[in-house]
């Protein structure tokens, strides 16, 4: 929303409501109300402890370089290719745990199906 124009103290409004998580929504509506008494964003970010480090510090060179919405976009890059990794890991260890469950829940029903056969020709 900075990059299209919108004046940063608005463009945080509407990221605080966006958010979907009450520590962030907090954190930006402070870090809103600092934008708009003067303080630096990179400060108003540090000052909620919420944000990592990383992050506060893209901003400040953003700030510097009078380039944040690169910045911004370059942050939000590298966290959302650090959740598609995480993601990935996650999903490759559950992997083998599906199968391991599924192949007990075939064999169970397979045994539970043949298991009165068997019997049957056992009784005489």
């Amino acid at each position: 929303m900075f990059a299209a124009g919108v004046p940063l103290v608005e463009a945080m409004e509407s990221v605080a409501g966006a958010t979907g998580n009450a520590l962030y929504y907090e954190a930006t509506t402070k870090m809103r109300d600092g934008v708009s008494t003067g303080t630096r964003l990179q400060q108003s970010m540090k000052q909620t402890r919420v944000f990592p480090n990383m992050m506060v510090q893209m901003v400040a060179i953003g700030e510097e370089s009078g380039s944040l919405d690169g910045m911004l976009s370059k942050v939000a890059d590298f966290y959302d290719a650090e959740v598609d990794n995480l993601v990935d890991g996650l999903s490759s260890l559950l992997e083998p745990m599906i199968m391991t469950i599924l192949g007990v829940l075939v064999g169970g029903l397979v045994i539970a199906m043949y298991l009165p056969i068997f019997k049957m020709g056992t009784v005489v």
